[in-house]
């Protein structure tokens, strides 16, 4: 490793990440103003459209990987697990440290009925699904096949039902050229990836020779460099106003990853599982992402509950607080215990699953 390969891969990585964050910036305004102009909630672009095209590097490392699987080069198990743990750990940094981070961000958001029902259980869902599949440690055509038939199916559902999942957000106006609006957050997602694939690329040059295994370089490495268009758009969608989009990209880009990126990629090559990934890592997005969703739904009944509590011991004023609490709505603290939490997973995996096989 040279000085200059050094210094060129820096430069790469800042140059990088100036473009994702300057093209995401032009992704959000227009895909926004092109929402408003059709009439279509921004969750639903989100949950869809975004979230497919920030899902694509995913997606490309499936179909590579699986690739190579196929013309026998490289070692499968290695290939496999670091494919898969890339996936996961994409998953697992959106749904707890990046939510928790635009929840954070905004201040508190409410969840609508809707949004929960139509993205955050699917998310569940989705993540059930394939540990169950890959209970056995294989995930065959078969497997890739039954992720890809949901996938399809979520997709035509949401799309047939596409009436408002979140309130529209922002004050951005609609869209007076929608043609020429959809052709630029075209080019500008184009560059968004692009400028993701050249960032991981900087990444992985001063972590590849570390020695990890291949399911936990995914995680730490490829989960976090394949997780930034997400993370970027989401920041991006909250100076916009638009904090459906930003959810709506997260939560959907946890549906697609899985759905669609292992899906195809089981139904190109088959996978050998990792062991952590089975017995840690969807285990732990499954669980919690459930008690996320579990508290959401019952938060008013706990208020109820707990200002029953602070009134038998008067304590009017902790009662009243209780009691209004607002009903799926998430604020500061989940956030921030959503964010400990992610740190609390990543400190787990390291020191109690190193091994792959």
């Amino acid at each position: 490793m040279t000085v200059v390969g050094v210094g060129g891969y820096v430069v790469l990585g800042f140059v990088s990440m100036v473009l994702l964050v300057l093209a995401a910036e032009v992704v959000v305004q227009r895909v926004v103003r092109v929402a408003k102009y059709y009439g279509v909630s921004e969750a639903v672009i989100g949950l869809t459209v975004v979230s497919l095209g920030t899902s694509l590097p995913e997606i490309a490392a499936h179909v590579v990987a699986s690739s190579q699987i196929l013309l026998g080069v490289g070692d499968p198990r290695i290939l496999s697990a670091t494919v898969l743990g890339g996936n996961i750990g994409s998953d697992v940094v959106q749904q707890t440290l990046l939510l928790g981070l635009v929840v954070l961000l905004v201040g508190g958001f409410r969840f609508s009925n809707k949004f929960l029902l139509r993205g955050y259980a699917p998310m569940i869902g989705t993540t059930l699904l394939t540990l169950l599949l890959a209970w056995d440690r294989t995930l065959t055509r078969v497997d890739g096949m039954i992720l890809l038939t949901f996938f399809t199916s979520y997709t035509y559902a949401l799309y047939t039902t596409r009436s408002d999942i979140l309130q529209q957000q922002g004050t951005s106006p609609p869209s007076t050229a929608p043609r020429r609006d959809t052709v630029v957050s075209a080019v500008g997602l184009l560059i968004v990836l692009l400028a993701a694939h050249f960032l991981f690329r900087s990444v992985g040059f001063f972590v590849a020779r570390t020695g990890l295994e291949g399911s936990l370089i995914g995680v730490v490495v490829l989960g976090v460099g394949s997780a930034s268009p997400e993370m970027v758009t989401a920041i991006v969608g909250l100076r916009e106003g638009a904090e459906g989009l930003s959810l709506g990209t997260l939560i959907g880009s946890n549906i697609t990853n899985p759905l669609l990126g292992i899906g195809l990629g089981s139904l190109l090559s088959t996978y050998h599982v990792p062991r952590p990934l089975v017995y840690w890592d969807l285990p732990m997005e499954t669980v919690t992402a459930s008690i996320l969703l579990v508290y959401l739904l019952t938060k008013d009944d706990i208020g109820v509950m707990l200002g029953t509590i602070a009134e038998r011991f008067e304590r009017h004023t902790l009662q009243a607080r209780f009691e209004t609490i607002e009903e799926r709505h998430l604020g500061r603290v989940g956030a921030a215990l959503l964010i400990v939490l992610y740190f609390v997973y990543l400190l787990v995996r390291v020191s109690y699953f190193p091994e792959d096989f």
